[in-house]
């Protein structure tokens, strides 16, 4: 993992992949694994809180709402956040994160989607809550490697007890290609997470 263990991807970078249409890990239909997967993430439970990390304009939330869950996201990009509204064809209302300086939250006006545009840094559970669930598609293996124990910390202070918590990461040769998505072996993923 050498050749990754010190690529670091600015915010302007990410912000560029959303603004030239090269962010091919955008799935136009929900993730596969999520279906597979989904009653692991909520373990026969209804009403959940559940935490989209680097969220972009993943339809699952949709998905996930209307089932009559509560859905809170965040990523840097405000055009991923407002396509998702867009093609998703739900109204919501903008408002500044008191606490974040330049932080916007949109929320859907039906109240069971909220997006905050801000670094994931910037939150706390404070801000946002603790979380029943968490659906990490592509966070852990898109934030730079010198900042995953950051991170990991991070999505274990926003969690419940009882959270579930489904990982994607991506199995390849490193030495192959630079990344993101970053190369996260399974003993690492053990080692953050615990």
């Amino acid at each position: 993992i050498g050749a990754q263990k010190d690529r670091v991807l600015t915010v302007e970078e990410w912000l560029q992949k959303w603004e030239t249409g090269a962010a091919a890990f955008h799935k136009e239909q929900g993730h596969p694994l999520l279906q597979k997967y989904l009653d692991v993430l909520l373990n026969g439970r209804s009403g959940l809180r559940i935490f989209f990390p680097l969220c972009g304009k993943a339809v699952d939330m949709k998905r996930l709402a209307d089932m009559g869950h509560s859905i809170i996201g965040v990523d840097v990009s405000e055009q991923a956040l407002k396509e998702f509204f867009a093609d998703q064809s739900l109204p919501y209302c903008e408002e500044p994160v008191p606490g974040i300086s330049g932080a916007k939250k949109l929320q859907s006006t039906s109240g069971n989607i909220c997006l905050y545009c801000c670094s994931i840094y910037d939150l706390s559970s404070a801000i946002v809550g603790k979380f029943d669930g968490v659906w990490d598609r592509g966070a852990l293996v898109a934030v730079n490697p010198c900042d995953r124990q950051r991170y990991v910390s991070l999505m274990i202070s926003l969690m419940e007890k009882n959270s579930s918590y489904l990982l994607v990461t991506v199995l390849y040769d490193p030495n192959k290609h630079k990344g993101p998505p970053f190369y996260v072996p399974e003993s690492e993923v053990k080692s953050l997470f615990g």
